[in-house]
């Protein structure tokens, strides 16, 4: 087997192999052939070759999320790593590991005008669990004579034990700095750097390894909670007749069903989902939105709990924010290994433990269901909302609201389904999913910027059916996600095109001018269906529901290539239709 001849690039590869980091991507670059070779020709790894480095890192992210452990990012240096950084803050935020193995220059050669020369170190540095930047090898170690060539190098002279020495600490000081980055994006699952300076020549091979870099395993961090600590909490939660257990972006069984039931039985518990939860029990809470919505001020404060248990992600639903900051409980707890974030202003406990670690410590603990008539009182306005909304729904024209009752509806069992941002993502919050389902949507930093290229990420790593769903804007800003030789046969792309930004027209502004149309909706007559032919996708349309149902019927089934779907909506009719809504299910 072949080997880069650059004993830090064989440091590096050795080290994410150890680690079990399988999945690399590549996008194409000369400074990065030493990492290139030592990836590529190990039959260990799974190498993609994506030329965009924007989309190459989203399509990491995708197969992170799914398999839920590191994957690698290679680039050259210069530019090619500054178009991860949208990946790596949705990835910083959304708690997503990836390891970014960027190249670099000497030293030397920065900030001396060379051509795809930056500076490099710390590039993330807000965005990021840990920065490591390496040493350049010894012997790589520039030969020219100048006044400010490093002290330590002209004192070497040619004593050979002196230089040894110094070789072997820059190795070892090296080994540690990767160990440590790694660790890290296993253990708090989040992305890492590693800057890795290379002097030429960067092609050459040898056929047996010359480094053995030494090995750190990674500190698991402890499931466990202080039995005081413990007690308060059981006597806090068993005093309290309103709990209120909100759960954001959440892999799917991740719960044991048991605690999922308990919670349920107990009448003084309210469990809000949301489409990203990934969580279902018949007496739980989805469609938050369907529920606070509509509320007058009186209504929320009955509504308003004395503790609020969170964990997951990001929440999406902007009225549960508004109402839980106004209407503060008296205790809110976050469940999470790793970080809380105070959403609502009132945060008094984080609890650094998983969400299932902690339910089957505490749960055990309550010895009784306290009498309370919350979840009665809300149960009767979750029935009454969605007698409301079915009544809707045989009433709405066409329009965005009937087309995602459709796509929802039909999407099939089993299958995973990632969702856009933007318009996308808010609509789902307001139909119910089918169970089997797998749901993901980048709410990190909930841009529109990736949602595709995480999307053909994850299907490229899965055996289960990958749907994505998204809107024009989104689909065409990330365009490149379709420049790609692993999208599978059964991805499927389902592509609302309503001509523009139309959450916009949602959002109070003023709307049907010449100014809102150019720089906020974004008025547009782009259609994929040039894309689909430029990169093999079998393209179909709808304009009507009939086409939609139509379409659908057999969207879904085994194929030779993927497909794409694109539905065309009105317009300037969905933000009165939505707007509508609200108002008729109160």
């Amino acid at each position: 087997m072949n080997y880069p001849k650059i004993p830090l690039a064989q440091t590096v590869v050795q080290l994410c192999k150890v680690k079990n980091i399988k999945h690399i991507v590549i996008s194409p670059g000369s400074r990065s052939a030493p990492l290139t070779i030592g990836f590529t020709e190990d039959d260990f790894f799974t190498c993609y070759s994506i030329v965009d480095e924007r989309s190459a890192a989203f399509f990491a992210m995708g197969i992170a999320q799914n398999i839920k452990h590191p994957v690698a990012l290679v680039c050259s240096s210069g530019s090619a790593l500054l178009n991860y950084y949208p990946a790596i803050a949705e990835a910083f935020y959304s708690h997503i590991p990836l390891v970014v193995l960027s190249a670099d220059r000497p030293e030397y050669l920065i900030g001396i005008g060379d051509g795809q020369t930056i500076n490099q170190p710390e590039v993330y540095k807000n965005h990021i669990l840990y920065s490591a930047n390496l040493k350049l090898d010894l012997e790589d170690t520039p030969k020219r004579k100048s006044d400010d060539e490093p002290v330590i190098i002209k004192n070497i002279e040619n004593r050979l034990e002196r230089f040894l020495g110094l070789k072997q600490e820059i190795q070892e000081a090296n080994e540690e700095d990767i160990n440590l980055a790694i660790n890290k994006a296993i253990v708090k699952n989040g992305p890492v750097h590693i800057n890795v300076p290379f002097e030429e020549p960067l092609y050459d091979m040898v056929q047996e390894p010359t480094v053995t870099p030494k090995v750190i395993a990674p500190q698991e961090i402890p499931q466990k909670i202080d039995t005081t600590e413990l007690k308060d909490l059981v006597d806090d939660w068993s005093n309290a007749s309103k709990k209120l257990v909100l759960v954001g972006v959440n892999p799917k069984d991740s719960i044991d069903e048991r605690w999922l039931n308990d919670l349920a039985e107990d009448d003084s518990v309210l469990v809000f989902t949301e489409t990203t939860s990934n969580l279902h029990h018949k007496a739980f809470f989805p469609s938050i939105d369907k529920i606070i919505w509509p509320l007058m001020d009186d209504e929320l404060e009955q509504l308003q709990p004395d503790i609020l248990v969170t964990f997951g992600g990001l929440i999406v639903s902007k009225k549960v924010k508004a109402f839980l900051r106004k209407h503060q409980p008296k205790h809110h707890w976050h469940i999470d290994t790793v970080a809380a974030n105070d959403t609502f202003f009132c945060l008094d406990k984080h609890i650094k433990m998983s969400p299932n670690s902690f339910f089957s410590t505490f749960i055990p603990k309550l010895t009784h269901h306290r009498k309370s008539d919350y979840k009665t009182t809300w149960k009767a306005v979750k029935k009454h909302r969605k007698q409301k909304h079915n009544s809707y729904l045989e009433q709405v024209p066409y329009s965005d609201f009937s087309v995602y009752n459709k796509v929802f509806q039909a999407l099939p069992d089993h299958s995973v389904m990632q969702l856009s941002n933007s318009s996308t993502i808010r609509y789902s919050q307001l139909f119910d999913v089918n169970k089997t389902i797998e749901v993901h949507c980048n709410r990190g930093t909930s841009g529109i910027d990736g949602s595709m290229s995480t999307a053909v990420g994850f299907g490229s790593s899965t055996t289960k059916q990958t749907i994505f769903i998204t809107g024009d804007l989104s689909f065409f800003y990330d365009s490149n996600a379709l420049w790609n030789n692993y999208i599978p046969e059964n991805f499927r792309v389902i592509l609302i095109n309503n001509s523009g930004g139309g959450i916009f027209r949602i959002l109070p502004g003023h709307k049907n001018t010449s100014n809102f149309d150019r720089f906020f909706e974004t008025k547009h007559e782009l259609t994929a269906k040039h894309l689909c032919e430029m990169y093999g996708f079998e393209y179909n349309t709808a304009e009507n529901l009939g086409e939609l149902e139509e379409s659908l019927n057999n969207f879904f089934n085994t194929s030779n290539q993927p497909k794409l779907l694109e539905v065309f909506t009105p317009r300037t009719i969905n933000d009165e239709v939505l707007l509508n809504y609200f108002k008729f299910i109160k």
